[in-house]
């Protein structure tokens, strides 16, 4: 059975899970991108109610991550709260059991309780699996809202009504 727990991004489990899916995407990365740029998130921003990062666990065991962060809009719309989807990850040995989408509905459900109208994230479309999840999930393609240099795609989803 799949749960969650709250985690600082710097407790020890959460920070190992961020960098096992730092590493995967170094060697998976698409040559013709250049290097893979991996930053460690900063507590602060998934500190509620700033933010949120999840450990996901399965039968007692760690095995994906992710979070939420606020959002400045760039251009303010008055009730528009934005928040970001961040470092979304199962374990390979894991994926395409639904993890990957339970914690994507965890997570936009915290951003809801957070006050947030609106989540979006950025990815790269050599993860496929990824884009065809935010794809059926109701993520729409957007153009770039941040300058992520491993991103090639991004996403929005409307959280009101």
């Amino acid at each position: 059975m799949v749960s969650f727990r709250e985690a600082s991004v710097d407790e020890p489990t959460a920070h190992a899970l961020i960098a096992e899916y730092f590493e995967m995407r170094a060697h998976t990365f698409p040559m013709d991108r250049g290097d893979y740029h991996a930053a460690f998130p900063s507590a602060v921003d998934f500190t509620p109610p700033a933010g949120v990062f999840l450990v996901v666990v399965d039968d007692s065991e760690d095995v994906g991550c992710g979070g939420i962060k606020r959002l400045v809009v760039p251009e303010p719309v008055e009730g528009r709260v934005r928040y970001e989807i961040k470092h979304l990850w199962i374990q390979p040995r894991l994926q395409g059991r639904g993890l990957g989408r339970a914690l994507l509905n965890e997570l936009e459900r915290r951003a809801r309780d957070f006050g947030a109208t609106e989540v979006v994230l950025d990815t790269n479309a050599s993860l496929l699996a990824a884009g065809s999840m935010y794809r059926s999930g109701g993520y729409n393609e957007i153009a770039p809202y941040n300058d992520n240099p491993n991103a090639t795609l991004w996403f929005r989803k409307s959280l009101s009504g």
